[in-house]
């Protein structure tokens, strides 16, 4: 097992912003470095034990899915420019260049754009109080794990850090950033999910549902930007164990979830230590849902 990357450290950039999961740097005014680490959140708390190989596995998924959809939409990925012209340092370089994604400075829309094609999660708990998932009717009887006739798509609003994002409909999104915008975005979001969960299925991932983010150019053209269909960003889950009416396993951190919610902890920080075994399995499954989705 491959050493774990809590944080990044390139002495030649700054900075500007350590996420959960993301160390985002400066390198001039059009582009920014991206360094995704093995920091693993779980109810929104840094948990301090990191996943070996998780920040290498969401980038290259995340590549590949951006590579896969060009044709369809722009995405954030630098072409004017390359590592070694931003890490000189031959063997930094090489430590980071497998998590490491140089992209366009774009601005981002203030929109998490959701697709769901099961009923699972907060959809599942709405729901059950309301017949409905963010104020969208459903066929009455439906079961946890269900998958819906069609892909619904539900937005949400970026929360501010520390804070949790919002459930919020459609004509939200229109206040937000114009009729146009918002509707390109809902469309695009549904058409990328559908052909990416038709595609994941073919290889025994059922992509249950995913949130996507989005920015605009200096000329307004929409592009897919941060991460895209990964174990981080989506809810995978393997096609041969799957039965509806019941939580099905999945290749993401639901694991260590599963496991935190035995222990006597009230979900602030700071989060308790994994341990071993839990910190490998999760790991494999990350690894495994990379392996079947490129290989």
């Amino acid at each position: 097992m491959t050493s774990a990357l809590f944080d990044s450290h390139i002495p030649n950039l700054p900075l500007i912003h350590r996420g959960k999961v993301r160390d985002i740097y400066g390198v001039d005014d059009r582009h920014l470095l991206i360094v995704t680490t093995d920091r693993l959140s779980a109810f929104d708390v840094i948990l301090p034990t990191a996943i070996p190989g998780k920040g290498e596995v969401l980038t290259q998924t995340a590549l590949f899915w951006f590579r896969r959809f060009e044709g369809l939409i722009p995405n954030h990925l630098a072409t004017d420019l390359t590592l070694e012209e931003v890490i000189p340092d031959a063997k930094l370089r090489a430590e980071l260049a497998p998590r490491t994604m140089l992209v366009k400075k774009l601005k981002a829309l203030p929109i998490e754009a959701i697709a769901r094609g099961y009923l699972i999660g907060s959809g599942w708990k709405d729901y059950q109080a309301t017949g409905k998932v963010c104020g969208i009717p459903l066929p009455a009887g439906l079961r946890l794990a269900d998958r819906l006739p069609e892909p619904i798509y539900t937005p949400s609003s970026k929360a501010q850090v520390g804070e949790h994002d919002e459930n919020i409909d459609f004509d939200a999104t229109v206040k937000l950033v114009g009729p146009e915008l918002a509707a390109q975005v809902r469309d695009m979001t549904l058409r990328i999910y559908k052909e990416a969960a038709g595609y994941a299925l073919q290889r025994g991932i059922i992509i249950a549902d995913t949130k996507f983010e989005f920015g605009v150019d200096e000329h307004g053209t929409l592009h897919l930007i941060d991460e895209a269909l990964t174990p981080d960003s989506s809810r995978f889950w393997p096609a041969d164990t799957y039965a509806p009416g019941s939580s099905p396993d999945s290749f993401d951190k639901q694991f260590v979830r599963d496991w935190l919610e035995t222990l006597d902890w009230d979900k602030t920080p700071p989060g308790p230590e994994v341990p071993p075994e839990i910190v490998e399995r999760t790991a494999a499954k990350y690894r495994e849902a990379l392996r079947r989705l490129t290989a």
